[in-house]
C-alpha cells in the first residue's frame, strides 16, 4: 500500500512540476507550485517523517506561496506572449527527446548506483522538532540566516521594480 501511494503521489508531484512550467499564467504556475508543495508533504508523511510533513505545509505551502503571489500581483504579471518563429519539428520531437534523455539519465543513475535498503513506515526517528531546532540554530544558523536576507532583498527588489513601472 506505501508503494502505490507513493507512486501517486510522486505522479501528482511531477504532474504539478511540469505544470508549474508550462502554464501561460504566473497565479496558475504558483497554485500548480502549491500542488508540488503539498504531494511533497504527503511523501514526507509517508516516510515517517510528521513534523517535516507539517513544516513543508505550513512554511512552502503556506507562507512562502503567499509571498510569491503577493509578488505577482504587486508586478502585475500577465499572460506570457507565445515565441515567434518556432520550428514545427521541435513541437513534434521535442517530447520524444525529452522521454528518451529521461530514460538514459535513469539507466545510468541505475547502473551506476549501488543497491540500497527499503524504507519502512514509521524507521525514521530523526525528524523530531527538537532535533531539527537544534540543527537549524547552530549547526546551519548561517545558512538560515542568508537565506532570510536573500528573500528580503527580492521583496525589496519586487517593490522598486513595482514602482518603476507605476511612475
Amino acid at each position: 500500500m506505501d508503494a502505490l501511494l507513493f507512486m501517486i503521489f510522486a505522479a501528482i508531484a511531477a504532474v504539478c512540476g511540469i505544470n508549474v512550467v508550462v502554464q501561460k499564467h504566473a497565479i496558475s504556475s504558483a497554485l500548480s507550485l502549491v500542488g508540488v508543495m503539498v504531494a511533497l508533504a504527503a511523501l514526507y508523511l509517508l516516510l515517517g517523517g510528521e513534523f517535516i510533513a507539517a513544516a513543508q505545509l505550513v512554511v512552502y505551502a503556506g507562507a512562502i506561496m503567499v509571498l510569491f503571489v503577493f509578488v505577482i500581483m504587486l508586478l502585475n504579471a500577465g499572460i506570457e506572449k507565445t515565441a515567434r518563429g518556432r520550428r514545427p519539428w521541435a513541437q513534434y520531437a521535442g517530447v520524444p527527446l525529452l522521454l528518451v534523455l529521461f530514460g538514459t539519465i535513469a539507466l545510468l543513475i541505475q547502473k551506476i548506483s549501488p543497491a540500497t535498503e527499503t524504507v519502512t513506515f514509521g524507521e525514521f526517528t530523526k525528524g523530531a522538532p527538537l532535533e531539527i531546532g537544534r540543527a537549524l540554530f547552530t549547526t546551519y544558523l548561517l545558512p538560515f540566516e542568508v537565506t532570510s536576507v536573500l528573500i528580503l532583498i527580492a521583496i525589496l527588489g519586487a517593490i522598486v521594480l513595482a514602482r518603476k513601472e507605476i511612475d
